[in-house]
């Protein structure tokens, strides 16, 4: 390819930096943009009423004509989980190996999107041509089959995503990592390596998926009652070897979940999961065989109040509820911020008798990341032997101590570009430098709503859920202008009424003399009357309760 000295080559963020979750990533060259996966992200606490987070593709939105399409590295939510809804506003190509697409799939046919969408599978061989960009695949261990780094080669350098990755020498599918490939893209030359943060403050190599397997085959061994393994939906390689335990060891297998079966069943179609005739069983033909002949795979490894394992351990699932003597296996950690709800469901497992197994309190290896770990990224640094470095997917920290993995095998310090979303790093002439910066930011999912729910109104959630709020009615005449009825107060969330009456009446005078006031200045508009009787009546609550419920006069005329 020739170097077009006109054009440049830009490299940035939408999602994924300075955080875990929504990933996405743009390489321009000229006019040709590229995407690099389209995720979501679960709401933060103060997050109220929020169900997923998205990034905001306003830029791409602006440049739609110019987006080639969107590429994906592998089938995790954080990756694929935001195209349901970006592909409405940017109806693009996408491309992904042969498990991811599926997953996808499902997506888009439960957004009504699949038959718009085009879809292209793409292999470790394959090579696509994307205006000046010309993007080949390789292959990287991760939880999740199928899972790809890629190279992009544009006329000013080589850019290289490695994807989420670790280095398993003994992958549960055989299927090793493209080292030769890597090793060979970083003898070619690359300008730029984009690589995964997540485990970047963890010393040594991350261990193998293969280790897990022994552990679960020795649990299944002791369990004496039924086994009852919690993991990711996504996690395939997980449930592959919860399906060899459950053979060697003669126990049938329940799949419990909606998005468990799901997986399991899109794995199973595509040929990524094998498992043995026979040997899945319906949840209602857990209670029909001995206990110590049942296994069960179940979502909720993160404690959502909703998920199968959160149910059963309450006794609210309608096939099966946790007995004394079960073995329950939460071969997951907490993602950061399920701390909380992940000790409640475990505390609830050990209250109704079950033994139970986790990554807190468990030697026995339930879980090992799917992420490298410092020995990891130096690998894969030199193997690609990069110019220029910008770490990615990670919190602040994380980018930061994989700046310093990358400073320690020889790229020179100057040379590694820690970002937040929207910063922009321009290439020119094989020199790299900050450029101006992207619009960016979160796009809050509220049920069918997209982007409609922003900072004030989370604000307004967050007052309501911490002081409640009060509904003021008064009417009035519309000749004269005086107090016809009310003022009637109502109370929600504030304080209970039956033991407040004292306190509401003098609330209640509050407003009256607030409105007389008014009238006598001939203050008329509605506005200026309700932010009076805002402003009064919330000096007069806070200097008795010291709380600041949500005031909302309401005015009528007769």
């Amino acid at each position: 390819m020739k170097n077009n000295s006109r054009s440049k080559l830009s490299v940035f963020a939408l999602g994924g930096l300075d955080e875990i979750g929504k990933n996405m990533y743009v390489v321009r060259y000229g006019d040709d943009i590229i995407v690099i996966d389209s995720g979501l992200m679960f709401p933060e606490e103060e997050m109220l009423g929020i169900d997923v987070v998205i990034p905001d593709i306003t830029y791409l939105l602006e440049n739609r004509e110019k987006v080639r399409g969107i590429l994906l590295t592998h089938g995790h939510e954080d990756h694929i989980g935001g195209l349901p809804y970006i592909l409405r506003e940017l109806n693009v190509p996408i491309y992904g190996t042969k498990l991811t697409l599926g997953l996808v799939e499902h997506k888009l046919r439960e957004a009504h999107l699949l038959n718009q969408t085009k879809r292209i599978i793409v292999n470790n061989r394959s090579e696509v041509t994307l205006g000046s960009i010309r993007a080949s695949f390789f292959k990287v261990n991760h939880s999740i089959p199928d899972s790809v780094g890629i190279a992009l080669e544009t006329p000013e350098g080589t850019v290289v995503h490695t994807g989420d990755f670790k280095f398993d020498m003994t992958p549960v599918n055989s299927n090793m990592a493209d080292m030769h490939k890597m090793a060979e893209i970083g003898k070619k030359g690359v300008l730029c390596l984009l690589s995964d943060s997540t485990n970047a403050e963890r010393p040594g190599f991350t261990g193998s998926e293969r280790n897990v397997g022994e552990a679960l085959a020795e649990i299944f061994r002791i369990g004496r009652q039924r086994v009852i393994v919690a993991t990711f939906a996504s996690n395939i390689s997980r449930i592959q070897q919860v399906v060899d335990a459950a053979r060697d060891h003669n126990r049938k297998l329940a799949v419990i979940g909606r998005s468990m079966v799901n997986a399991v069943n899109i794995s199973m179609e595509l040929g990524y999961l094998r498992v043995p005739p026979d040997l899945l069983i319906d949840p209602d033909e857990i209670n029909r065989l001995p206990a110590h002949k049942v296994a069960v795979i179940s979502t909720g490894s993160q404690g959502e109040p909703m998920s199968a394992l959160t149910r059963m351990a309450h006794g609210a699932h309608r096939k099966i509820e946790i007995l004394p003597g079960d073995t329950v296996v939460l071969a997951a950690t907490p993602i950061p911020g399920n701390e909380k709800t992940v000790a409640k469901t475990v505390d609830q497992l050990y209250r109704v008798g079950a033994n139970v197994i986790y990554s807190a309190n468990s030697s026995n290896g339930v879980h090992v990341s799917g992420h490298g770990s410092q020995e990891d990224l130096k690998l894969m640094l030199n193997l690609m032997q990069p110019k220029y470095f910008l770490p990615i997917h990670g919190e602040h920290r994380m980018l930061r101590a994989h700046g310093q993995l990358a400073e320690s095998i020889g790229v020179r310090p100057e040379n590694v570009f820690i970002c937040d979303n929207g910063d922009t790093v321009e290439f020119s002439s094989g020199k790299a430098r900050y450029g101006s910066k992207i619009t960016t930011g979160k796009v809050l999912i509220d049920g069918l709503g997209i982007g409609d729910v922003g900072n004030i109104v989370l604000r307004d959630r967050k007052l309501l859920s911490q002081d409640g709020i009060l509904v003021v009615v008064v009417t009035l005449s519309k000749n004269n202008g005086k107090i016809l009825s009310g003022p009637d107060i109502i109370s929600r969330g504030f304080v209970y009424v039956r033991e407040s009456e004292k306190l509401l009446e003098e609330a209640n005078r509050i407003v009256t003399q607030t409105m007389e006031k008014c009238a006598n200045e001939q203050v008329s508009e509605w506005a200026s009357l309700k932010t009076s009787i805002r402003e009064a009546l919330s000096r007069f609550l806070y200097d008795r309760t010291r709380r600041r419920p949500m005031i909302l006069p309401i005015i009528m005329e007769v």
